[in-house]
């Protein structure tokens, strides 16, 4: 294990919250043991996590300590962070989530593409060895395929014209497969245990949810915008919302009454939906 393996570890156990902000970190020979390396290369690791601000005083002498406000690289992830972009706010709290034993991930959105882009990274580090979840459970909940949806929708309204509609269908089955088999693959390739469940809503979301590991909850609004794009052989204005640009507001549980009380209501709410009104959904067209 290299030093960059450590602070990748270390990293994500601060990402998930296993360490917290203003605890003193374990002592470097202690570290040293857990990773079986030297002390140098915990030294090493220290440093670069004392560079992306997530430690403070970093010394030979007493144990670190991790920062009031953490981050990723130079993007705050923990609970006093700005919302940011799909792209940017979701690959690093998937890829926390799967530095623990349990990982636990629920989503309502229109498609899982965000999800699935977001798994790479922590399916490449238990490729890689970095990473040894022991079960990994995933729930999507995503609009049925015998809706009408409200967006993407023309702008001229043509009941006729399902070109939208069925679009829409072809990448929310592509994607879903591509996460489920991914993930389900982890049986084979590490032994994990992994389930991987989708049902279907009976109405387009206008916002978008991830609920990560019982302890945060990532919610964003699908902003429709009106544009025109090629369809076949033809040009169609349609309204639309780009849900890899749409901004996550993180709220993270035990960071205050107001964030604590919106992670364990939006688990009540994605639990309600899941066991009522939604049905089962199978990913072909």
């Amino acid at each position: 294990m290299s030093h960059h393996d450590v602070a990748d570890e270390l990293r994500a156990r601060i990402a998930s919250g296993a360490l917290r902000a203003g605890q003193r970190m374990p002592t470097q020979a202690r570290l040293a043991d857990e990773f079986g390396v030297e002390r140098g290369a915990v030294r090493q690791a220290l440093r670069i996590l004392q560079s992306e601000h997530l430690l403070t005083n970093v010394s030979k002498g007493s144990p670190a300590t991790v920062a009031l406000d953490p981050g990723l690289g130079n993007a705050l992830t923990g609970p006093a962070a700005p919302p940011q972009l799909t792209t940017v706010a979701l690959a690093p709290r998937v890829a926390a989530a799967f530095a623990t034993s349990h990982v636990e991930i629920d989503a309502l959105c229109l498609t899982s593409v965000s999800l699935t882009l977001a798994m790479g990274e922590p399916l490449r580090q238990i490729h890689a060895g970095q990473l040894n979840p022991a079960k990994v459970d995933v729930r999507v909940l995503l609009p049925s395929r015998d809706i009408d949806l409200a967006f993407p929708t023309p702008v001229d309204d043509d009941s006729t014209d399902d070109r939208l509609q069925r679009r829409w269908l072809a990448q929310r089955n592509a994607q879903g497969q591509v996460l489920q088999h991914n993930l389900l693959a982890l049986r084979a390739t590490h032994g994990i245990d992994v389930h991987v469940t989708f049902r279907a809503l009976p109405f387009t979301p206008p916002v978008k949810l991830y609920l990560v590991n019982g302890t945060e909850a990532l919610f964003a609004y699908y902003t429709l915008t009106r544009r025109e794009e090629e369809i076949g052989e033809e040009h169609l204005e349609m309204y639309d919302a780009e849900g890899t640009q749409s901004v996550l507001f993180s709220f993270a549980q035990g960071a205050g009454l107001r964030d604590t009380t919106f992670v364990e209501q939006s688990h009540l709410w994605f639990n309600a939906l899941w066991e009522t009104i939604s049905s089962e959904l199978t990913l072909t067209t």
